[in-house]
């Protein structure tokens, strides 16, 4: 009994190394935002995250309906609301509508509604344009692609692989000696970088500045080979430069990443314009 008693007073525990310990954090911090609930709202069920904190950058809030007092009609063809022509409000844009004009039922994943929801013409045409990015561009983002990494005004680059994480909050890069993450809302500019007419040339194509742009240029017949971020590290006002490049025979693999990255970012824009 006192031999068990002196062994266990001197297991000392495994330490981790730091490696494994970026690991444990990495998986925590992807793994916290999947616990979701279900809730009800005047405009449907929706299945959000169990913490607000870990909402998706690209969902949009619910919005105020207006008031019934103050819609006496219809507030895109004029038709006056009575027994017979009732008011319906749109899910995504909170406005009063006759039925003809908000009949329509359209998925409206932005605001987490687990069916589709009645919105008005201009919303669901929006909607759906959106659909895709939901469909098909997250989960490229979430797969992730393998890019040469600089960081900052670094002249070495390292292999990494650049993956959205799960609430769709960050960016994670993973290399062999590191791993560091970008969060979405803190990236200020994004410039995809573009392959020129010959080898020798490299154009820089401005796709998107999320904070000071008002304009979106899509870059010609160039194609995508890499991307250069400008954000705000947690804790400094000074913005971090990060360069993404494919290379070698693989460059034009990481297009389709690229390009989901791009319809991300006009997706952020939007919200912030």
């Amino acid at each position: 009994m006192h031999q068990m008693l002196f062994a266990k007073r001197h297991i000392k525990p495994k330490k981790k190394n730091p490696d494994e310990l970026g690991e444990c954090a990495d998986r925590k911090m992807s793994a916290l935002p999947d616990g979701k609930k279900l809730v009800r709202s005047p405009s449907g069920l929706r299945m959000v995250p169990e913490n607000g904190a870990f909402n998706s950058p690209f969902s949009l809030d619910e919005p105020q309906w207006v008031p019934d007092k103050e819609c006496p009609r219809c507030m895109q063809c004029e038709a006056k609301f009575d027994f017979i022509t009732r008011k319906h409000h749109c899910r995504r844009c909170g406005r009063c509508f006759c039925d003809k004009c908000c009949s329509k039922k359209a998925p409206l994943p932005r605001m987490c509604f687990v069916d589709p929801v009645r919105q008005c013409g201009d919303c669901s045409a929006t909607s759906g344009r959106e659909g895709d990015f939901y469909d098909r561009q997250l989960k490229v983002l979430m797969g992730g692609g393998t890019f040469e990494v600089t960081v900052g005004s670094s002249e070495k680059s390292e292999t990494m692989t650049c993956r959205l994480s799960n609430n769709h909050r960050y960016l994670f890069l993973d290399g062999d000696s590191s791993h560091f993450e970008v969060e979405l809302s803190r990236i200020s500019s994004m410039q995809v970088l573009t392959e020129g007419s010959t080898p020798e040339e490299r154009d820089i194509h401005t796709y998107t500045s999320l904070l000071e742009s008002t304009f979106l240029s899509e870059g010609g017949v160039s194609r995508a080979c890499g991307m250069l971020l400008l954000h705000r590290p947690p804790g400094s006002e000074d913005p971090q430069q990060v360069r993404l490049e494919g290379s070698g025979d693989n460059k034009n693999n990481k297009t389709p990443w690229l390009s989901a990255m791009h319809k991300a970012a006009k997706l952020l824009y939007e919200l912030r314009d």
